[in-house]
């Protein structure tokens, strides 16, 4: 960015979290989360391969990149400023541009943004991210596309599960396969709002 008064080039601004997490700050028609408290990930072990869906701009994997080398972000939106982010923080974060969903392009809106974006089975990302342990997921409704059995290897899910008006209503059979397969609670408590969000899940497979 250069000054036209001075002729000088300005670095953009720059938030930095308490935990040491750099974000460009940018004007944008969406919200930029800096802050994930609402997940558990404090055990991620290092040879975990670690999934998050629904990046926005970085807050879940670049913190996971401290515990494992191997994370893959998924973003439709913001997926830009997500590669900025990681490349400002030093991470190893490979970032996979498109959304959940059942193989077919469709309309996804943040905010004030919408796009057209390819969307993949839950399968189809973890076959492109070489497995998954561990499954982040916030994608306001889409969740209910996962198909149950596409969850099998995954160890440990954090999972923010929507209620209509934000997504459809939940599908009773990945909410009974989780129960079938994981030690698992609902907290009712999400971080930004109440509407349309049913809680946020955290699972562990069971032994």
């Amino acid at each position: 960015m250069t000054d036209p008064g001075r002729g000088e080039t300005k670095d953009p601004p720059v938030f930095t979290s308490t935990d040491k997490v750099k974000f460009l700050v940018q004007d944008t028609e969406y919200r930029q989360i800096f802050d994930v408290p609402e997940y558990w990930f404090d055990d991620i072990c290092p040879t975990d391969r670690v999934i998050d869906i629904g990046a926005n701009v970085g807050a879940f994997c670049i913190r996971a990149s401290r515990c494992s080398q191997k994370i893959v972000a998924v973003e439709p939106i913001t997926a830009s400023l997500l590669r900025e982010n990681i490349r400002l923080n030093g991470v190893s974060v490979r970032v996979i541009e498109g959304a959940l969903g059942n193989g077919k392009q469709k309309k996804v809106r943040w905010d004030g943004c919408e796009i057209v974006t390819p969307t993949y089975p839950l399968r189809k990302i973890i076959e492109m991210a070489g497995g998954c342990d561990f499954l982040k997921c916030d994608c306001e409704g889409a969740e209910w596309e996962i198909v149950p059995e596409d969850l099998k290897g995954v160890r440990r899910i954090e999972m923010e599960l929507h209620l209509p008006p934000i997504s459809r209503p939940p599908d009773p059979a990945l909410l009974d396969y989780i129960s079938r397969l994981y030690d698992f609670e609902i907290e009712q408590k999400p971080v930004h709002t109440t509407l349309g969000v049913m809680g946020v899940l955290h699972a562990d497979r069971k032994m």
